[in-house]
């Protein structure tokens, strides 16, 4: 089991979001977070004042997944986020000891889907 995050422009979801359901991937956790990376942000002036905006609206994207998704779920935020600019964002990959559906106390890749 994997836990796959991204950290992507807003105005990407909808792209991402489509192509996760072509791959058949279709749970999903989504976040409106800030922050920074290579774009550092930008000046902004209002009423003769200067202002840096350093944190810029994101979208955080977290989907669980069975190892043999691991590959496709990647490849489909890339196609839907990738526009080869700065700021395209991030994907995480990292390990998922135990999963367990609440509802029905199944644990694992079961309870994944």
């Amino acid at each position: 089991m994997k836990k796959v995050e991204a950290i992507i422009q807003p105005e990407k979801l909808k792209a991402v979001k489509e192509e996760l359901f072509k791959a058949d991937i279709h749970r999903m956790t989504v976040s409106r977070v800030k922050g920074c990376g290579q774009q550092r942000g930008y000046t902004e002036s209002y009423r003769g004042a200067i202002f840096k905006v350093n944190l810029l609206p994101k979208i955080k994207l977290e989907v669980a997944v069975n190892e043999k998704f691991v590959d496709a779920t990647v490849e489909a935020i890339i196609k839907g986020a990738r526009t080869g600019e700065i700021g395209d964002g991030k994907i995480f990959v990292s390990d998922l000891s135990d999963c367990i559906r609440i509802r029905t106390g199944e644990r694992g890749g079961e309870a994944i889907g």
